[in-house]
């Protein structure tokens, strides 16, 4: 069938992305869903600093791709040999494909499955090869998903069913600012009662992880950012003090908890500086693959604290993607306050421009039913 979709079409090119266009929305062929996948209409899609991380070089993926990874949608037609899921359920899109079988399926979320990783830094879905091509040439997936785009053919495992009552856009963030930021608390390092969390960087995964922190009882939440409307809205969110990185050096200020969401090293720095005696860092953030930081073991051995890597919230999305939905239907996970901006496919590269001067927390492509 014929699809639009944006495909970054070179990485690396100068900014302003709106001028110099890395990324086109052309009509590309995707082909039918083979066994075990999905035809997927998108709904709503996120724009996400893992994007903007291909855009810019950070993460380097093979080109053109058809970018996009946080997002919702319904089914449309299942491969052959049928499915457990049914044209018409609305369904979460997941980065980060799940075999089941390898060893690090085994960890409980901690550990990335191994066939996933490999297939998305491919460019291709789980099963192996790609689906898409233009003009007869093939386009690459991105992290198994492509959700910048009408339609998608994803394979099962990277897709969550959800009810209908959770609106598209909240359903797409679910998928990787909530699993992400929100897995740093629910999975890495779980804050106990009377227990204060800093959460250093305040775009889309941040803010997740404010929120998230704000829904546990007896949890205190402070937000960390250089950008002043961040803090506000870090405020507004419930966060107890929304302070900058020199207010929380000048005022000693310490977390038992402190998530990282930069992807910084230098930010990495001041989270484990900001850490209290016995507490956790959880580093959720993705610099550039040669950024190299400095801290220092004694600080490690001698107050006990803990440094964790967390990719994707340490999250198993069939098992944790139904917590935070009943948090978001409780009322305790306001999702939709997130959103920051909504905008049509054909402003894809202002939104990478917005998303690279720090100015968005979570900007959402709405596609037409």
């Amino acid at each position: 069938m014929q699809i639009h979709g944006a495909v970054l079409e070179e990485i690396g090119r100068a900014r302003p992305f709106s001028a110099t266009a890395p990324i086109t929305v052309s009509e590309l062929e995707l082909a039918p869903p083979g066994a075990g996948e999905l035809l997927v209409r998108m709904e709503a899609a996120g724009v996400c600093h893992s994007d903007l991380s291909v855009v810019d070089g950070n993460r380097p993926r093979p080109v053109p791709m058809l970018l996009g990874h946080e997002a919702a949608g319904v089914v449309q037609e299942v491969g052959p040999g049928g499915s457990d899921l049914s044209p018409g359920q609305r369904v979460i899109m997941t980065f980060l494909p799940r075999c089941g079988e390898c060893a690090g399926c085994g960890t409980g979320g901690q550990l990335p499955c191994v066939p996933g990783s490999a297939s998305n830094n491919a460019g291709e879905l789980l099963a192996g090869g790609r689906r898409l091509t233009r003009d007869g040439a093939p386009v690459h997936h991105h992290l198994g998903v492509s959700g910048f785009a009408t339609h998608a053919v994803v394979d099962r495992r990277s897709v969550v069913p959800v009810d209908d009552d959770v609106p598209p856009t909240v359903a797409a963030l679910m998928g990787c600012a909530v699993l992400t930021g929100g897995g740093a608390l629910i999975n890495a390092a779980p804050p106990r009662p009377g227990q204060t969390v800093l959460v250093v960087g305040l775009g889309g995964v941040g803010m997740a992880a404010v929120l998230t922190g704000v829904g546990l009882e007896g949890v205190t939440v402070i937000g960390v950012d250089a950008v002043p409307d961040k803090l506000d809205t870090a405020r507004a969110l419930g966060a107890a003090e929304a302070l900058t990185p020199q207010e929380v050096v000048d005022r000693g200020i310490k977390g038992d908890v402190v998530v990282e969401a930069v992807g910084h090293a230098r930010a990495f720095e001041s989270a484990v500086r900001a850490t209290a005696p016995g507490g956790t860092t959880v580093t959720v953030g993705l610099p550039a693959p040669d950024a190299l930081a400095q801290i220092s073991p004694l600080g490690l051995v001698a107050e006990g604290r803990t440094v964790r890597g967390s990719y994707l919230g340490s999250a198993v999305p069939e098992r944790d993607l139904p917590v935070f939905v009943d948090m978001w239907r409780a009322g305790r996970l306001p999702v939709e306050k997130l959103v920051s901006a909504t905008l049509g496919l054909d402003r894809i590269n202002e939104a990478m421009d917005q998303l690279a001067d720090g100015l968005a927390i979570r900007q959402v492509i709405e596609f037409p039913g």
